[in-house]
């Protein structure tokens, strides 16, 4: 059965772009060691969700599903509207590549957490902790 137009648009306005749980989960491991840094950050390139201004390192926590990861979540696709699906993930792909490197041309270290990699905290936190140090 086919959804309802407007249903599916109350459901897409409701996603946040900003302060969801999977970023508030990294910062709350962020505290525990790395405290102070910077959110949302318009002067760094791609507007990290993280960023340690004076570290020069910038933490993206993306979705899985929006940036095409290649784990089970991130490699659905909606079954409609596909095309437009596809072209929109592979444009946040796209955009994500050249943040990174214009991020990289100007000395910074960039990390993209995965929602996925929530799963494992105490991997995360490694991880988290190698790219700080």
């Amino acid at each position: 059965m086919a959804e309802d137009p407007a249903k599916r648009s109350a459901i897409m306005r409701a996603v946040k772009s900003r302060d969801t749980s999977p970023e508030k989960a990294v910062r709350a491991l962020l505290r525990g060691f790395a405290p102070y840094y910077r959110l949302h950050r318009e002067d760094v390139p791609g507007k990290p969700d993280i960023a340690y201004v004076g570290r020069k390192r910038a933490i993206f926590v993306h979705g899985c599903f929006w940036h095409g990861h290649d784990c089970a979540r991130g490699a659905r696709t909606p079954k409609t509207n596909a095309d437009y699906w596809r072209g929109k993930i592979a444009r946040n792909r796209a955009r994500d590549i050249a943040h990174q490197e214009k991020l990289a041309s100007i000395g910074w270290r960039a990390l993209i957490v995965w929602e996925c990699e929530l799963k494992d905290r105490a991997a995360l936190e490694a991880r988290l902790r190698e790219f700080l140090a």
